[in-house]
């Protein structure tokens, strides 16, 4: 007799399937892996029950209720795909524990000293001297400088960075599609100051990744993540006195806004110049990147300045 899969198996098998439909699920994905663990390791029998997938989601340590709502959410579809091999299986009614929707937050914009400030600490970390502090620096240069997500700055390739041309090349980004990030003159001169570092260090594990440490092969989000959270405690940054707590996603929105900010200065047509952004970024649709002028007070003012403007110059001509 088989022994049946255990949850942690079908969750894998799950995003294994989620992925080749060309969806990261990147925030889902250890969410639903937790959940996994979390079952097999309650010794839960047989089908996928809702008390089983309900207890999991009251069971994080965070008060907010919205978030227990996001985790049975995540695994609800996980229960839907698993229904579909197991009728028995049990899928919540949606809104059980509460609406998931919730206003999307303003993302925090880094001032030009926060950026001094983390990258000063970054080239700070330990081994003094060694690869990590380097690589850090470069990594989070990068990411300011060219709004990537962490992800597809993790996955770049030696291969990808073409210094002649002054060009990233990004391999299936989200959704699986790929682009082209042009770079800026001192961007693409940093780069090969770092790789020149990188190549030269003694005992470097050799890897195709563009990003390693001393020791790691490749920079993992986990990684990342963990420094970064690390290097913001030192630099006491907190939720007080900002739109929220700093991110490293926030780099990417930073870059976009001081993008948008200096355009409109310029007196840019703005619409085309989205677009050009859009695809820059690899957003899907153009409405994520309109989106920041109204999440940024910067940028809604000066679009309600146009407004008021454009409205003005109809009312003279028409009188």
């Amino acid at each position: 007799m088989m022994t049946p899969p255990s949850f942690f198996d079908l969750v894998e098998e799950y995003l294994a399937f989620r992925h080749g439909l060309g969806f990261e699920l990147e925030s889902r994905s250890w969410m639903l892996r937790d959940f996994g663990r979390y079952a097999d390791r309650t010794g839960h029998p047989g089908h996928l029950t809702i008390d089983l997938q309900v207890q999991w989601a009251l069971s994080t340590r965070l008060s907010d209720p919205a978030y227990a709502a996001v985790r049975l959410s995540t695994v609800r579809r996980f229960a839907q795909h698993r229904a579909l091999a197991d009728p028995a299986t049990e899928v919540p009614p949606a809104g059980l524990l509460g609406p998931v929707s919730r206003p999307r937050k303003p993302p925090h914009i880094y001032s030009e000293a926060e950026v001094r400030a983390l990258l000063r600490e970054a080239n700070l970390l330990a081994p003094c001297h060694g690869l990590r502090p380097r690589t850090y620096v470069a990594f989070f240069s990068l990411l300011l400088s060219t709004g990537l997500r962490l992800s597809e700055g993790c996955r770049l390739e030696r291969r990808d960075v073409d210094f002649a041309a002054g060009v990233v090349t990004i391999r299936e980004g989200k959704f699986r599609k790929s682009r082209l990030v042009p770079l800026h003159p001192t961007s693409t001169e940093a780069l090969r100051h770092y790789a020149t570092h990188r190549d030269a260090c003694p005992g470097a594990p050799r890897s195709e990744r563009f990003f390693r440490t001393d020791r790691a092969p490749a920079l993992t989000r986990k990684s990342v993540e963990r420094t970064f959270s690390s290097l913001r405690e030192r630099l006491g940054w907190s939720p007080q006195g900002r739109a929220r707590q700093p991110r490293i996603h926030d780099m990417r929105h930073t870059f976009a806004v001081r993008r948008l900010l200096a355009w409109y200065e310029e007196g840019a047509e703005a619409d085309r110049k989205i677009l050009a952004l859009a695809t820059y970024l690899g957003h899907v649709r153009p409405t994520e990147t309109y989106w920041y002028l109204s999440a940024v007070p910067e940028l809604m003012a000066i679009t309600s300045q146009r407004f008021e403007h454009l409205v003005r110059s109809e009312q003279e001509g028409g009188s």
